[in-house]
């Protein structure tokens, strides 16, 4: 099908192209949408009227951009991943920790800082402000543990490994008067903000907010790999290299699993490792879980976005990608700074689509601390015990946490050797556990789970103290009815239903 020549380009006896390909639309598309972003970003930045507020304000807005253009130079070029050359990685891209020697010099800790990310809110689980403050055991929140492990090691080897949380604007007011408590503690406690951007109205391509301190609901954390340039930006990471400290080890601030493992620094420093990924081996429970593949001599991380849809079922494949990231993470210090001030960092962008409150479609770019890898020398996986990955996302995971599987000590939660499989039972609940109040009035007591291998509990189910439970234990509450599991019951291979 041919289109008629317009009047004017009939008149001028010039030649124009009659259509263009959707290629060429796209990248006039993008450009234009990035001129008005870069405009508008001008404008917002321009408002602002302290000169250092206006260029810390610029700095992170210039980043912001950075993503910006990439994301539309993504969209309209498409994916950039050629799916055959992904490969598994090599026996050398991923160490086994049991091949780890034996660290004998706890001096190494004082090189070493650990940080936390602790940007995330409880909303998930029904609580409000910072998910590190939800008490998770012994009365006890994330942030306690954490701080009582670091602690206990600079006690016991004496140290002084400094604790380090990267905030978000969303918790950073909460953990600062919650940080204060700590005071009297052996430990030095820093604190950073990650950076602010703003959300993109999917419609127009422009920025929500209008002006800078806009309603707080139209700009976002940009996820954790904003790590590096925060860390930059915000002068801790020149504070720590100046102190003395080579290392980072970075988790994520409800891993319960994620503490300091001196043979895993040992063996970063002899190899001269500027980066080191925990991946431990997939379940069935983990196939979204980004892995480490080999692409074209690299070893990168894959996440499930950057995957074809065509090759979904392959990266979900427990037997093609056997392991999965932990977001345990050893990094050099020196080398983020040599990264971050070279501009060698190219993180693959992660597009996030949201609703607000209003009903506008926006979108958040982020992206994620460990596709970094690819930019850091001699840079590998270490294939760490489960133990290593034990975190709280959901009241399921806070069901197994609470219960006699674990044990505490010194703010480090370790399996009872008293269960006879060193695995973690399968455990479902319901949405009429899904808020953390609703878990907890539903048991009186944490029930003995030590021989349990499976748990599904939906409907309107409470448990009396001293349950226990054993093998598959399956219970449902039909709707409008209501099931009661007596003080002292033990529930055996037993599917509970009806009502009760």
């Amino acid at each position: 099908m041919t289109t008629a020549p317009s009047n004017a380009a009939t008149n001028t006896g010039r030649h124009h192209p009659h259509t263009l390909s959707a290629m060429d639309f796209q990248s006039a598309s993008s450009g234009v949408a990035a001129k008005a972003m870069r405009s508008e970003l001008s404008r917002l930045a321009n408002a602002i009227q302290d000169a250092k507020a206006r260029r810390i304000h610029q700095n992170e807005m210039d980043h912001f951009y950075s993503l910006f253009t990439r994301y539309l130079s993504e969209k309209s070029k498409g994916t950039k991943l050629d799916w055959d050359k992904v490969k598994e990685p090599s026996p050398e891209q991923i160490i086994p920790y049991k091949d780890l020697p034996v660290c004998e010099n706890p001096e190494l800790l004082n090189k070493l800082a650990v940080l936390k990310l602790n940007g995330g809110l409880g909303t998930t689980m029904g609580c409000v402000g910072p998910k590190s403050v939800i008490e998770v055991r012994d009365g006890m929140t994330f942030l306690d543990l954490s701080v009582r492990q670091i602690e206990y090691l600079n006690r016991k080897y004496d140290v002084n490994v400094p604790f380090i949380l990267m905030n978000s604007f969303n918790t950073d007011d909460d953990t600062m008067r919650i940080v204060q408590k700590y005071g009297s503690h052996k430990i030095d406690i820093l604190t950073f903000n990650q950076s602010r951007y703003p959300r993109i109205n999917k419609e127009s391509l422009l920025p929500m907010p209008r002006t800078p301190s806009g309603d707080i609901s139209q700009w976002y954390p940009p996820g954790h790999g904003d790590l590096f340039e925060s860390m930059h930006n915000s002068g801790i990471l020149d504070r720590l290299i100046a102190e003395g400290k080579e290392y980072v080890f970075i988790s994520n601030v409800d891993n319960l699993g994620a503490v300091v493992d001196l043979n895993i620094l040992k063996y970063m420093v002899d190899n001269d490792s500027e980066f080191l990924m925990e991946v431990t081996d997939k379940t069935k429970a983990d196939i979204k879980g980004g892995t480490l593949i080999d692409y074209e001599g690299t070893v990168r991380l894959l996440e499930v976005a950057q995957v074809p849809a065509e090759h979904i079922d392959d990266f979900k494949s427990i037997k093609k990608f056997r392991i999965f990231n932990t977001n345990n993470l050893w990094i050099d210090l020196k080398a983020i700074k040599r990264v971050t001030e070279e501009k060698e960092l190219n993180l693959e962008v992660i597009v996030n689509n949201k609703t607000l409150e209003s009903g506008v479609k926006v979108i958040q770019l982020e992206t994620a601390v460990g596709s970094a890898i690819k930019h850091f020398k001699n840079a590998h996986g270490i294939n760490v015990p489960r133990s290593r990955f034990l975190p709280v996302k959901s009241t399921s995971d806070l069901f197994l946490v609470t219960s006699d599987l674990y044990s505490l000590n010194h703010g480090e939660l370790k399996m009872n050797p008293k269960r006879l499989f060193q695995t973690v039972p399968l455990v479902k609940l319901g949405d009429e556990f899904k808020k953390v109040s609703n878990f907890l009035a539903r048991f009186q007591s944490p029930p003995h789970i030590l021989e349990l291998d499976h748990l599904t509990v939906t409907g309107d189910v409470t448990f009396g103290a001293g349950v226990q439970l054993k093998g598959t234990v399956i219970i449902v509450a039909n709707h409008g009815h209501r099931i009661d599991i007596p003080p002292n019951s033990v529930l055996e291979n037993k599917v509970v239903s009806g009502n009760l």
